[in-house]
């Protein structure tokens, strides 16, 4: 396959640009690369796809029934184990990920010097923001304490919350990615979009639904005073 870059007439010229139709052609140029049913590209998509529908699920039945907590015999160490599984799932995922780039062919123009060191960039940045949330947020913050009863006092808007919505999602989003780039992988790029697109639809479950404990604590706080 050729590294060169191809021309702007191949989607119609800069200036009559059809967006969908230039997304179409990256996409379409990604799929080439890929064996969709490779095990290893299969199992990433499946954990990439289960992390977030299992904490999700789980911290819903827990909001509701308190069962880990019965279980554990405090929120505290229902959060812990929760949050103990997910870093043991995310450590899979990543797994997954890394054997299904390494398993299937790498893009030449993306083999070189200057791509890597952006892909080591944004895997910087990536992982900046994923550890400043988790030292704003601790433990029982990043791993849904508030299901678990254990909220915190007031919205955290420090670094990296005063730069964007969901900084962890995001920040994990910029690391596969630059783990993408630095391993010149179509395959990684592919599943970095699976990876945002399911973090995005995770977000549009969990927003409300935190806002919506914190607002009934605010309920309870104003009924007591």
């Amino acid at each position: 396959m050729s590294s060169s870059v191809a021309g702007p007439d191949c989607c119609g010229g800069f200036g009559n640009v059809d967006f969908r139709q230039a997304d179409l052609c990256v996409m379409t140029r990604l799929l080439g690369y890929v064996d969709p049913s490779d095990p290893c590209f299969v199992a990433a998509i499946l954990t990439i796809t289960f992390n977030p529908l299992f904490w999700n699920v789980v911290a819903r039945w827990e909001q509701r029934t308190r069962k880990l907590s019965k279980v554990f015999r405090s929120p505290y160490l229902a959060c812990y184990s929760l949050g103990a599984a997910i870093l043991l799932l995310n450590v899979l995922r990543s797994h997954c990920f890394t054997q299904a780039m390494l398993s299937q062919p790498k893009m030449e123009s993306l083999d070189n010097p200057t791509a890597y060191r952006v892909g080591l960039a944004l895997l910087g940045i990536g992982s900046t923001f994923v550890l400043s949330s988790f030292f704003a947020l601790g433990f029982t913050g990043t791993f849904l304490g508030d299901y678990f009863g254990i909220l915190m006092e007031a919205r955290v808007t420090t670094f990296p919350f005063n730069i964007l919505d969901n900084p962890m999602y995001w920040g994990s989003t910029a690391n596969y990615l630059g783990w993408a780039i630095m391993h010149a992988s179509p395959t990684g790029l592919l599943l970095t979009v699976v990876v945002a697109l399911i973090y995005m639809v995770a977000i549009q479950y969990e927003e409300p639904f935190t806002a919506q404990i914190y607002q009934q604590k605010a309920s309870s706080s104003r009924k007591r005073s």
